[in-house]
């Protein structure tokens, strides 16, 4: 999950080509979405062969142990290509700076005009990884998982909507907006079973009530 901090960035990025660029432009419509995480069928499938057992403990935990917002291309970080990503109608300029733009964030339906109002989430937090198995990752493991553009694990959303969710799992945090609650349970599997991350039963029984939905 990204931190209260992450407000303060100006952002959208660019792809490379993008990134070169000097002069202001206007960016496509995005796809405002992030990946396509699996189906129902197959995140009930997943669920079933991840490891089920108690949470393990935060003892050492720490977000720095996650490298995150790494430069993805020119001046571009995580955070600005998920912004470009997510957004639509999207003006930056040649830092990376969004100057205009919308984003719609899907876990309350809300809509804002300003990248300072959009967090980027990790739909399995930090925290989360790490009592689940990632302590015993390495740094570099740790860095992919925390700048994953590949899975369903980074997502554009209402930046105090992120920070109520903490780094709490869906027993006890799911979005507001019931139309998600498929898709977020399918992409926390997906997420959990790339990594090879453990469940616990609390977590399990949510994550079966929201995929019997699906």
């Amino acid at each position: 999950m990204s931190g209260v901090y992450a407000r303060h960035f100006s952002v959208v990025a660019a792809t490379a080509a993008l990134a070169a660029t000097s002069a202001l432009f206007t960016a496509p419509s995005a796809q405002a979405a992030m990946p396509t995480p699996v189906s129902g069928a197959t995140a009930r499938a997943y669920l079933g062969q991840l490891t089920v057992g108690a949470e393990g403990s935060s003892s050492g935990y720490s977000r720095d142990k996650f490298p995150h917002w790494i430069t993805q291309s020119g001046a571009c970080n995580t955070r600005e290509v998920v912004l470009k990503r997510d957004g639509s109608n999207v003006q930056q300029d040649a830092s990376c700076a969004a100057v205009s733009g919308s984003w719609y964030s899907p876990y309350d339906g809300a809509t804002w005009s300003a990248a300072s109002d959009v967090d980027i989430d990790h739909m399995v937090p930090l925290a989360e990884a790490w009592r689940s198995g990632a302590s015993s990752w390495s740094t570099a493991q740790r860095q992919s998982f925390a700048n994953d553009l590949t899975r369903p694990q980074l997502i554009a959303v209402t930046d105090n909507v992120n920070q109520s969710k903490g780094d709490k799992d869906p027993a006890k945090w799911m979005p507001s907006r019931s139309a998600y609650t498929c898709t977020y349970a399918r992409a926390w599997v997906h997420v959990k079973h790339q990594y090879g991350l453990s469940v616990d039963q609390a977590e399990k029984s949510a994550l079966q009530t929201a995929l019997n939905g699906c």
